[in-house]
């Protein structure tokens, strides 16, 4: 437990490059004095003078490295500290370390510790540095790269394969069947953990994502652009929402038909005959001891045409969709501020108002705002809904698609094809996304 007694002050250093400025876990201490340093120590030399002509019992910080850059600085830190008759506690993981007044052999693992710790720190400051440089994280090019002096720089030798992989994908919008045509067409075998990791890494859009989560953009060359990217990111949501292994299907209706009467799913099942080939929708696990039936694939294409181009612009219509342009002008708006912000930098530091450090902290800090803003963007809808609605309502676009292609528009607006029966006949019912 904490002292009940003396009197007690505190102390945080904090890096700039490495963390904004901590909460101290103090627990049940009763702190008297508090002093905080942000990249700089001038609140430290503020509490060795200070102390000097005054006393104090504990001085509280939450690593010894808060104390110095080197060693050498905080073993000098330690010993005017014990000349001043103030005992260092570590608070270090909420813990109570008191620090030896006096050489011992506890000070050898201290500063062992201590050492790994600077080691390690320095590192990260390394890296820091490096962000907001907008330098590569340290490692291995991704595949369709090569490192450059000071970006990625694009591989014309795999370059192409990594685009084919994402042209595949928005032809088809299967993650494996565009693994496959890799490995088919390059006799490049990846696994579908890395081909969903290449359809979502920032890296092949012209940014940059590190450790710490943040992105900056258009650090390099992209092998994707834009929008190719925004309609990836649309396509892996809706397929999200489709059964397992249904988001590859060649069938257009595959993952949406479902049963009301049983609420099983429907599975295409095929039949082929002398001259052609018949396609069913059956129910894949049906409880009842009389089987719901099967239907006809064509006849639920044709009807699911008729119903969607009938009830499709009056829903869109009637529900409360968010208005896309406004809500991107207002981002546009926020990206453009903030792009007014980054020109200005260089006059203040031209200035003398902010040093080289702090600006670029600042231009990095702006930068991945903007990244965030961009994403949102991203993820809008490219046009306008009741747009798109005029058009697919009319029967002829669906009979000029191809199933896959058909497949494409019926998961932007279908979520669930309900069979409805009725005595000897049977309807449908669209359930809609939104």
């Amino acid at each position: 437990m904490p002292p009940s007694f003396g009197k007690v002050v505190a102390y945080t250093y904090s890096d700039p490059l490495l963390e904004s400025v901590p909460d101290l876990a103090i627990g049940d201490w009763q702190i008297d004095r508090l002093y905080q340093d942000w990249g700089s120590r001038q609140q430290l030399q503020q509490l060795l003078q200070d102390f000097r002509t005054e006393s104090a019992d504990y001085l509280l910080v939450r690593r010894l490295a808060d104390l110095g850059d080197s060693l050498d600085a905080i073993a000098t830190c330690l010993t005017e500290l014990n000349s001043l008759n103030l005992e260092v506690v570590v608070l270090q993981d909420q813990g109570l370390h008191p620090v030896p007044s006096k050489p011992s052999p506890d000070w050898i693992d201290l500063f062992q510790s201590l050492q790994s710790d600077q080691r390690s720190q320095q590192l990260q400051r390394g890296h820091a540095r490096n962000r907001l440089k907008a330098l590569p994280p340290p490692g291995k090019a991704p595949y369709g790269y090569r490192r450059g002096k000071d970006r990625y720089i694009v591989d014309r030798s795999t370059a192409p394969v990594v685009k084919e992989f994402f042209d595949h994908f928005l032809l088809y919008g299967s993650l494996r069947g565009s693994v496959r045509h890799l490995h088919k067409k390059y006799s490049k075998k990846i696994s579908v953990s890395t081909g969903k990791r290449w359809l979502t890494s920032p890296v092949y859009r012209g940014d940059l994502e590190y450790q710490t989560g943040e992105v900056i953009q258009n650090t390099h060359v992209p092998i994707l652009s834009r929008e190719e990217a925004a309609q990836i990111d649309r396509l892996l949501r809706r397929n999200r929402r489709m059964p397992s292994r249904t988001a590859s299907a060649p069938r257009s209706l595959s993952g949406l038909v479902v049963c009301a009467a049983c609420e099983s799913s429907m599975k295409i099942s095929r039949v082929t005959g002398k001259e052609r080939e018949y396609l069913y929708l059956r129910p894949a696990k049906c409880p009842k001891q009389s089987s719901c039936g099967s239907l006809a694939y064509e006849a639920v294409l044709e009807r699911t045409i008729q119903q969607i181009c009938r009830e499709l612009p009056p829903a869109v219509n009637q529900a409360t969709i968010p208005d896309v342009d406004q809500f991107k002008q207002s981002i546009k708006a926020q990206l453009s501020d903030k792009q007014a912000i980054l020109d200005e930098l260089p006059l203040l530091q031209s200035r003398g108002i902010l040093d080289t450090e702090t600006a670029d902290l600042r231009a990095y800090k702006v930068r991945t705002e903007m990244a965030q803003l961009q994403t949102q963007i991203a993820q809008l809808p490219p046009v306008n809904l009741k747009t798109i609605a005029q058009v697919v309502s009319i029967p002829q676009f669906w009979l000029d698609l191809s199933e896959s292609e058909r497949r494409f528009y019926f998961r932007e607006f279908i979520q669930q094809i309900q069979i409805l029966w009725q005595d000897e006949d049977w309807q449908i019912q669209l359930n809609f996304i939104f």
